[in-house]
């Protein structure tokens, strides 16, 4: 296992745009954490903390639809990823307001659960850290089909504990059958409201890997070039080298584990100030870019909601539309749901 101490230099254009796609992530979260308060949603959880670890993510994904594409299996803390890929507001906002507009779920998930076909982003369960068990299936298509595609899977460290995760190491690691998986820990230090130093007894989840004879790294994921250059040093391996690799970034939780908790703001390190600090110093952006900023995607992300507030809800006629593939003219439903 690694600690990583890489510092890329990122050009000037693209620090700005890292930064801009963290205030948006950042803006939309907020907004959504409001509407739940406002009782406009029925419940929040995301990734405030999380943004210089997942936009650098989104940024390096090779998107597209199949498997000469990255596929991708994601948990409810990817919304920096997903707003790096091209997701907009209003579409995670919509979903926040159960609206049949969202295009994730049609108003039927939690917020932050994402079902993109075209971007190979695989449907999100709220169950945890089920997807370490099913993202091996896409992997081994692609270590049939050759190319340069891999799969991506993420987590929180408090999942690493379920056997789901136990099972994708194993599943990825057989002799002479190995997978291009890259393997993401995002460890935030807690499972809802138990701490983690007090449920794991190895000093890094990345040293789970080790005896799978797997690649292993341990970064700071609130440093923006540390993220990005351990995000594509993995990728290069396992695109390449089309064996997995185990990822751990080291995040904060800004608003606690969800909105089952108040998702009040909490005394950590904020990613997006530290990055501001940088960006200050390096003179690549101004004090009054940085503010204009965050006022244009707090007024999009209020315009968003306004304009979602003219959107129908769910009927409750199609609930089992889409429950089973090409179901789209509810044949259950018609059945009278049996």
């Amino acid at each position: 296992m690694q600690k990583s101490t890489l510092r890329p230099r990122l050009e000037p254009a693209l620090q700005v745009r890292i930064h801009d796609l963290m205030v948006k992530t950042r803006c939309v979260e907020e907004r959504m954490i409001k509407m739940n308060r406002d009782g406009e949603g029925f419940f929040w959880i995301g990734a405030p903390g999380e943004e210089a670890f997942g936009v650098p993510l989104g940024l390096q994904v090779k998107k597209g639809q199949g498997p000469d594409f990255d596929y991708l299996h994601l948990h409810y803390r990817s919304s920096p990823l997903i707003m790096a890929m091209g997701g907009t507001m209003l579409d995670s906002l919509r979903q926040m307001g159960m609206r049949a507009t969202d295009r994730y779920s049609a108003g039927r998930n939690f917020t932050n659960h994402y079902a993109i076909p075209e971007w190979n982003v695989a449907p999100m369960a709220p169950t945890i850290e089920t997807q370490y068990l099913i993202a091996p299936g896409t992997a081994w298509v692609q270590r049939r089909h050759g190319g340069d595609g891999i799969t991506i899977v993420n987590g929180g460290d408090a999942g690493t504990a379920e056997g789901d995760f136990a099972s994708c190491l194993i599943w990825s690691t057989r002799p002479g059958k190995e997978i291009p998986m890259l393997i993401i820990v995002v460890n935030n230090k807690f499972g809802i409201s138990t701490s983690h130093g007090t449920q794991h007894g190895v000093r890094n989840i990345a040293d789970r890997g080790i005896p799978h004879g797997m690649q292993t790294k341990v970064i700071n994921g609130n440093d923006v070039f540390e993220s990005w250059a351990a995000i594509d040093e993995a990728m290069r391996y396992v695109r390449t080298e089309r064996r997995p690799f185990l990822l751990e970034a080291h995040v904060s939780r800004l608003n606690g584990h969800s909105s089952s908790s108040g998702a009040n703001r909490v005394d950590e390190l904020d990613c997006i100030l530290e990055f501001e600090k940088q960006l200050l110093a390096d003179k690549i952006r101004t004090e009054a870019e940085i503010k204009a900023t965050w006022e244009r995607w707090r007024d999009e992300a209020n315009a968003c909601v306004k304009q979602l507030r003219t959107e129908p809800f769910p009927e409750a006629s199609d609930i089992w539309k889409w429950t089973f593939h090409n179901d789209a003219d509810n044949t259950l439903a018609k059945a009278g749901g049996d």
